[in-house]
């Protein structure tokens, strides 16, 4: 249910509605591009601090059962900031990026605890399922409050609002409210795992101590675990290619003119195409294997890549968020699901939260070269094909790892913290 909870964020305020209401209101007065460029750069540093707070915060919550805590305190911060935008109007530029930098920030830490749930809730034979099944949900509940955000924008006299920009205020507050209603029951009905090293730290020091301690053991065996470790690293890339199109969508589609009503249409047909699709990854990944799966879906991202570089009509705009939602869902459950079946399951929570640290710092570049091939050509436009060399480098280091070998590593004696 988090998942159906925080995708709200992901498609109300990350993709669809909030980027073009930034550059067609709050920084309507901004020079071309101006706005594409500003929040490529609020993400780049969103994600940034994210990182930085990340590899402590998870440290801590390995070592004090503090999970869940650290989880709400990041999802109140996330669901303010999106309350927040509620109060940005027409030139408010600086304010509406200051606070979705903020809302980024909250949104990206709460995944690093949510994420090390995983293995608590879904025994050995069920995280594919549990990890696809999440995604499906998340594109199921952000696509429900989207299409009701997207009615109020296309028809707001029906809802007795003033104009397509008041529904828009209204729908960042609406989010506000569903990621917090829809959290309710992680918190009520997952428990707070078990820590590994239960003893006495007699201070916060102590305790930050151990984690860095934790933390840095937790490192040097992942590299032992060499082809966990190259996913990784694979990983880490070619998502920042997948995170930079879904961020950068809907401003770059405002930009070279396409109109409102279709860009934000478009991204509620990928929350719902994206179901299916979701679990049919699932299911590929069971005939082919979850690595031959995603190098599919890297592909087709490629493909996208070059095809945005070409779009000019609405058209054409329905067809790549078509092909996002066939993909998008599967390459990045079955990610999650291959780098666990590649480490040791009795200390999955600690090896997570450095999978989700690493995407954390790996999402920064993506963004950040989005913004200075856009400052170096002048076009968003060419900035788009900056984007494939993500998934050619993921791709590439994909190809390199031995899952078998990965597996049995997994599954041999390893030292204890």
């Amino acid at each position: 249910m988090y998942d159906w909870a925080n995708s709200a964020f992901t498609t109300t305020i990350i993709t669809a509605i909030f980027p073009v209401y930034f550059t067609a209101v709050a920084g309507a007065h901004l020079p071309q591009g101006e706005a594409t460029r500003l929040l490529a750069r609020t993400t780049t540093i969103a994600l940034a601090i994210s990182a930085v707070l990340a590899p402590l915060l998870g440290a801590v919550a390995d070592f004090a059962p503090v999970k869940k805590r650290l989880l709400g305190l990041f999802m109140a911060i996330g669901s303010a900031a999106s309350a927040g935008l509620a109060f940005a109007y027409a030139g408010d530029w600086l304010y509406a990026a200051v606070v979705f930098g903020i809302g980024n920030i909250g949104f990206a830490a709460s995944l690093t605890f949510y994420d090390s749930l995983l293995p608590h809730v879904a025994s050995d034979g069920e995280i594919d399922r549990v990890s696809t099944a999440g995604y499906a949900l998340g594109y199921l509940g952000g696509g429900i409050l989207l299409a009701l955000n997207v009615a109020w924008i296309l028809t707001p006299a029906t809802f007795g609002l003033r104009d397509s920009a008041q529904a828009s205020r209204l729908s960042f507050l609406s989010v506000a409210v569903w990621w917090a209603l829809f959290s309710i029951p992680l918190f009520r009905r997952v428990p707070e795992p078990a820590v590994h090293a239960p003893q006495s730290f007699g201070s916060p020091l102590g305790l930050i101590a151990a984690a860095f301690r934790g933390l840095a053991q937790t490192l040097r065996d992942l590299r032992r675990y060499k082809h966990a470790f190259l996913m990784l690293v694979a990983f880490v890339i070619y998502s920042d290619g997948i995170n930079t199109i879904i961020r950068m969508a809907t401003s770059y589609g405002t930009e070279i003119g396409i109109d409102q009503g279709a860009l934000i249409t478009a991204i509620l047909l990928v929350q719902f195409v994206g179901i299916p699709f979701a679990f049919l990854f699932g299911m590929l990944a069971g005939i082919i294997g979850p690595k031959t799966s995603i190098f599919i879906a890297l592909g087709v991202y490629t493909l996208i890549s070059v095809m945005g570089y070409y779009m000019k009509t609405e058209r054409d705009f329905y067809l790549l968020a078509l092909m996002v939602a066939a993909v998008q869902g599967g390459s990045q459950a079955l990610s999650r699901s291959l780098f666990a079946s590649m480490i040791p399951r009795d200390r999955s929570s600690e090896f997570f939260g450095f999978f989700s640290v690493f995407e954390k710092f790996g999402a920064i570049a993506g963004p950040a070269t989005f913004a200075l091939a856009s400052a170096i050509t002048g076009s968003s436009r060419s900035a788009i094909l900056s984007v494939i060399a993500f998934f050619i480098i993921g791709a590439g280091l994909l190809s390199m790892v031995n899952v078998a070998e990965g597996q049995r590593a997994a599954q041999e004696p390893h030292p204890q913290l």
